[in-house]
C-alpha cells in the first residue's frame, strides 16, 4: 500500500546526467533542482504546503494586489483576500490548482492549468509551465494563451528560494544589477520607485546575505543580448545564476530568518530571488502590466544555471 499523497500532488522527476529537478502539480511547483547532489533550490517535507510560497507559479500577477481590489473598464473588481495578515490579494489565482501534466520526457516536464473568469478576474487564460534539463542547467519557460473574448491583463512570476549546496546562507554574496527599487508601506505594498544609490539595498557590487534583511522588488537591470542575470556566490567560487528573458523586469528579494526547516531549531534564513514580469499591484498601478489580445500566445522563460561544479 503506498503512503500519502504528497501536499504538492503527483510528483515528477525529471534527470540530464547528474542534474535532476522535481516538480509537484500543485502551482506546478518546483521541489528540487540540484547536480551530483549538490541542492540550488530549498527542498521540503512531502507532506507540507510549499513554505512561504517556495517554489510556486505565480500567474495572472506575482506578489500583492493591494486590498485585493482593482478596476476594469470602470467596473471595481473584488479579488479572494489571500493575505490574511494585510488584507490583499496575493500570487494570483493557481497557487492551490493542481496543473495537469501534457507532455514529458526523460530531462522534460510541461504542465498546464486554466484560469476561468471568476469575481476579481474575468478572462479566461490557459496557462503552462515547461521545466527542461539541459547541460548548462534548469530552464523555466511560461506560456499563457487568451481564450476569452477580451485582452486580458496579467503578469507572471515564479518563487524560488535558492542554496549553493550547503553553505550557509549568510556566507552567501547576493548580486542583482538592478538601479532601482520599490520602497513599501507596513502592508508591503509599494509606494513609488526610488534608485538604489547609497541605500543598504544596492545589490550591485554584490551585498552577505547574513547583513540583508529585505523584502523589496528591484527594476532596472542592465541587459546583454536580451537576458537579465541574478546571481548568488559562495566563499570558494561556486555559485548559482539565476537568468531570466529580459521581460522579467522585477525581481522580488526576500531574505526571511524564520524559514522553516527539519530538525531543532527548525526556522532559519533563507533566500528567495523570484523573476517577475511585473512589480507589485501591477493591476492598480499599471506598470509593466502586460495585456493578452484574444487568441495570442505569450512565451517567456528563465531559469538557473550552477558557477563552479
Amino acid at each position: 500500500m503506498s503512503g500519502p499523497r504528497p501536499a504538492t500532488g503527483h510528483q515528477h522527476e525529471i534527470r540530464h546526467g547528474p542534474a535532476v529537478a522535481r516538480i509537484g502539480e500543485v502551482a506546478a511547483v518546483l521541489r528540487e533542482f540540484s547536480v551530483a547532489d549538490v541542492h540550488f533550490t530549498e527542498t521540503w517535507d512531502d507532506g507540507w504546503v510549499p513554505p512561504m510560497g517556495c517554489g510556486i507559479v505565480l500567474v495572472p500577477w506575482p506578489n500583492r494586489v493591494a486590498d485585493a481590489r482593482w478596476t476594469y473598464r470602470g467596473k471595481p473588481q473584488l479579488l479572494d483576500i489571500t493575505d490574511l495578515a494585510n488584507g490583499h490579494a496575493t500570487h494570483g489565482l493557481l497557487r492551490n490548482t493542481a496543473y495537469r501534466p501534457v507532455s514529458g520526457q526523460d530531462r522534460s516536464l510541461t504542465l498546464a492549468a486554466s484560469i476561468y473568469p471568476q469575481h476579481g478576474y474575468p478572462f479566461t487564460l490557459d496557462t503552462q509551465v515547461s521545466y527542461a534539463l539541459t547541460d548548462d542547467g534548469l530552464t523555466v519557460t511560461h506560456q499563457l494563451t487568451n481564450a476569452g473574448g477580451d485582452a486580458a491583463p496579467f503578469g507572471v512570476g515564479a518563487h524560488p528560494y535558492l542554496r549553493v549546496g550547503d553553505h550557509p546562507i549568510g556566507d552567501l554574496v547576493i548580486t542583482l544589477s538592478g538601479r532601482d527599487y520599490a520602497p513599501t508601506d507596513d502592508r508591503s505594498i509599494p509606494i513609488g520607485v526610488q534608485p538604489v544609490d547609497g541605500t543598504p539595498v544596492d545589490l550591485r557590487s554584490g551585498v552577505r546575505l547574513d547583513g540583508l534583511d529585505a523584502d523589496l522588488a528591484f527594476t532596472g537591470f542592465a541587459t546583454a543580448d536580451g537576458i537579465v542575470e541574478h546571481r548568488l556566490d559562495a566563499p570558494d567560487g561556486t555559485g548559482v545564476v539565476l537568468w531570466a528573458d529580459e521581460v522579467f523586469r522585477w525581481a522580488q528579494v526576500y531574505s526571511p530568518s524564520n524559514f522553516p526547516g527539519p530538525g531543532k531549531p527548525n526556522q532559519r534564513k533563507a533566500i528567495a530571488l523570484e523573476p517577475m514580469t511585473c512589480g507589485a499591484n501591477a493591476l492598480n498601478t499599471g506598470q509593466d502590466l502586460i495585456w493578452l489580445a484574444p487568441g495570442d500566445t505569450w512565451t517567456a522563460s528563465w531559469g538557473l544555471r550552477p558557477v563552479g561544479f
